[in-house]
Order: structure tokens, then C-alpha cells, then sequence
């Protein structure tokens, strides 16, 4: 039997250590402030518990409504994002306006009925963060009036808002109309300027008032390295510095007062773009050594069919010729080469008659342009049809037939004949 242990009498509240019985483990409160505690050697402290991270007791912390900081730290939030939003804002604005585009100092063409919002795809393809929106509102404050036709000069990289105001001054410019048909010569074109009273004339007459020859108009606009020797050095008077084809033909609106050096030297300028574009994306294989021949072979083109889609054909008929050693045998080459001589027949003496121009006797290319060429017309020379023909001759109904064999185009001929016969037959006598 086992001795009864005695009963250890119940803890009293108030009981301190000093009174309590021995045991195992002796608990005290230890009433010394934590920083004045004294160290206990050879004892390593162990941080106390946290007790609510046992109980749970932690819980994020809880703005009431009413509490300051809670409006306070929604306020920033709120005035951050507007001032996000107003940056954006202000950047798009200076990106619209002020934004440049990469293009070269250049005259632009304004056609008539134009508008300023055909500007805006320009600016909207090449600057980020353009608004189209933005742009209509500083129009519709800075803008008095429509937009004028006219030929407006750009300074290199411009922005949207120089643009405007250049554009602008129109409304206070007279303008006056040039109009330069597609195949119609130079000689044309310089006569349109002489007669055009709104053109003050600085080239195309000297100083007592009189016409000037190709080599006084060229030495006048200082056009330096644009033709041949054998141009610039011949003694016919036709070839001798003729700046044929060297014009773009179209319609041009230019301020009251403007001179016609500007008007030739803007259409130089916008000519010599095209072929150089041009050149560099050309067929290869073809028979042209340089832009200039090119030229020439565009203005013949242009001669030659007014029918949009026949001109890379008659190109290729062209092509096919030179390649073959063939003559080209075109007739507005005769017409060129006669000069003031032609009085609106070609005879067989015409044709006969060798001149710097006549292709039915001499080989290859004429030595200058016999036309002001369009831009159509130079890309059908750099870019001929897929074709073997080698002649081609008018339907009498519109367009052109084009045959492969000297049978063909003389079976071809005939028909023309004919058509042309029976339409004599049924117009009624004058």
C-alpha cells in the first residue's frame, strides 16, 4: 500500500513568494520596469509571446466614415488619378499642335474644293497621340475661313499648327489659275505664263520685254546638270537647251504677284520628284540607260494614247522595238521635229524627212522629250505591259488594236481605214 501523499493547499490570491510553500517550479511577479531589469548571466532572453497572434486577435485596420485620415487618403488617390488624366490630356494637346512630321521643305498643292480636314490623316499616321477631335477644335478657333486653293510653301518638318497658319494666309492672297494639260509642250507652258496677267515675268522675257530663246529660259532658272551635252551643245535651234518634259503638267492655284520663275521651278521641282521615284522602282531589263531617256520615252507614251489603261501596252510595244533594234516610228515625233512648220497633215515628204525628231528615220530615242509627260505616263514607261506586241494602230472607235506581226497591224490598218470611211459617209455635208 502506498503512502498517501499530503494535499497541497490551494493557492490564495493574495499570497506573495516569500510565503509560498516550496515547489518545483517557483512563479513570482517580477514587478522591474523592462529596461531597468537587471541580466541574468548565462541565461539567453526569449522575446515574449504575442499573444493576439495565438488568440487571432489581429485584424487589418478599419477606417470608420467619419474618420479624418480615411477622407484624407481618398482625396490623394482621387487627385492622383486626375492629374494622371490632365497629363495625358496636355500631351495629347502638345502632341496635335506642336508634333512634327519628317518631310523635306516643299511646296504643297492645295486643289480647289478642298478642305482642312483632309490634313488631319497626315499628322493622325505619322505623330503619336495626335487626336483627330483636338485638331477640329483648334480649327474651328483659328480658322476664319475655307480653305484656299493655292501653292503653299512648307518649312521642313512643319507642325500641325505652322501648317494651319501658313494654309491660312491664303484667305488673304488673290489667286490666280495655271493650268498645264497633260502632252501639251513647253512652248505651251510658256505661253499660258506670258499671257496670264496675275504672272510677273522675270524668265520667260528679258529685260526690253521680248521672249526669250530655250537657252536664255534655261540660263534663267539655272537648271544646271538636267540635259545632255549633246542637248545643251546642238546647233539645232528646236534641241539646243530645250527643257521639254521637264514640267509637270496639272492645274496650280498661285498667289496674285507670283513669278513665273516660281511657277516653273515649283513644276520642275515636282517633275524631277516623280521620275526620281520613279527610276528607283523601275522594271528591270528595261532599254533606258537613264532617267532622262526614260523622260523622253514617257512623253512619246503621252502622245500617244490619251486611254489610261493602254499606256503600259504602248510602253511595252515601245520597249519591245528598242530591244528588237527596230525603228520606233511614232508620228507625233515627226510633228515635234517640223516645229512652227506643221499645219495639221503629216504628208509623205513629212515622213520622208529626216530631222533631229523623226523616228522613222533615225534609230532609237529622239534627243529631248516632245511633251509634257504626266506622272501616268512615266510610271507606264518604267513599268510596260507584259507583251510581245510590236505595233498598234487606232480603232476609229476609241483606243488602240495592238498586233505581234507586220500582217496583223497592216490587216489592222485596213479596218481603221475603213472605219473611218464609213464615218465620212454618214456625216453630212457643210
Amino acid at each position: 500500500m502506498s503512502k498517501p501523499t499530503s494535499e497541497t493547499p490551494p493557492e490564495r490570491p493574495n499570497e506573495t513568494p516569500s510565503n509560498k510553500p516550496d515547489s518545483s517550479v517557483e512563479e513570482r511577479v517580477d514587478t522591474t520596469p523592462p529596461d531597468t531589469q537587471p541580466a541574468v548571466d548565462g541565461v539567453e532572453e526569449t522575446p515574449a509571446t504575442d499573444v493576439s497572434l495565438i488568440s487571432g486577435a489581429a485584424k487589418p485596420r478599419e477606417y470608420k466614415a467619419d474618420n479624418q485620415s480615411f477622407f484624407m487618403q481618398r482625396g490623394y488617390q482621387v487627385l492622383l488619378v486626375l492629374g494622371l488624366i490632365a497629363a495625358f490630356f496636355l500631351v495629347m494637346v502638345y502632341q496635335t499642335l506642336f508634333g512634327r512630321i519628317e518631310q523635306p521643305k516643299q511646296m504643297v498643292t492645295i486643289d480647289q474644293g478642298q478642305s482642312y480636314y483632309g490634313l488631319l490623316p497626315q499628322w493622325q499616321q505619322q505623330i503619336p497621340l495626335f487626336s483627330a477631335t483636338i485638331a477640329k477644335l483648334y480649327m474651328k478657333t483659328q480658322v476664319d475661313g475655307p480653305l484656299h486653293a493655292g501653292i503653299y510653301q512648307l518649312p521642313e518638318n512643319p507642325t500641325f499648327a505652322e501648317t494651319l497658319h501658313i494654309l491660312g494666309q491664303g484667305v488673304k492672297a488673290s489667286m490666280v489659275k495655271v493650268q498645264i494639260i497633260e502632252g501639251k509642250t513647253s512652248k505651251d507652258l510658256y505661253q499660258t505664263l506670258r499671257d496670264n496677267k496675275g504672272i510677273k515675268k522675270e524668265v520667260l522675257t528679258d529685260d526690253s520685254g521680248n521672249d526669250r530663246d530655250n537657252a536664255g529660259i534655261a540660263q534663267a532658272l539655272d537648271l544646271v546638270g538636267i540635259l545632255p551635252n549633246e542637248v545643251i551643245n546642238s546647233n539645232d535651234p528646236i534641241v539646243n537647251h530645250n527643257l521639254e518634259g521637264w514640267f509637270a503638267p496639272d492645274t496650280y492655284y498661285y498667289g496674285e504677284g507670283s513669278t513665273d520663275k516660281q511657277v516653273l521651278t515649283d513644276l520642275y521641282k515636282r517633275q524631277q520628284q516623280v521620275l526620281t521615284e520613279a527610276w528607283e522602282n523601275r522594271a528591270p531589263n528595261l532599254p533606258y540607260k537613264t532617267p532622262y531617256e526614260a523622260l523622253v520615252m514617257a512623253s512619246i507614251i503621252e502622245k500617244e494614247t490619251s486611254v489610261a489603261e493602254e499606256r503600259p501596252l504602248v510602253s511595252a510595244v515601245f520597249r519591245n522595238r528598242l530591244d528588237k533594234g527596230m525603228r520606233m516610228q511614232t508620228d507625233p515625233t515627226i510633228i515635234y521635229g517640223m516645229g512652227s512648220r506643221y499645219e495639221g497633215n503629216i504628208r509623205r515628204k513629212d515622213i520622208d524627212e529626216k530631222t533631229a525628231y523623226n523616228t522613222y528615220q533615225i534609230d532609237g530615242l529622239p534627243p529631248t522629250p516632245i511633251a509634257l509627260p504626266s506622272a501616268a505616263s512615266i510610271e507606264a514607261t518604267l513599268h510596260p505591259a507584259d507583251s510581245d506586241a510590236l505595233y498598234f494602230v487606232a480603232t476609229g472607235n476609241g483606243g488602240h488594236k495592238f498586233t505581234n506581226s507586220l500582217a496583223a497591224h497592216n490587216q489592222a490598218v485596213k479596218e481603221y481605214l475603213g472605219v473611218m470611211r464609213e464615218k465620212k459617209s454618214q456625216t453630212p455635208p457643210q
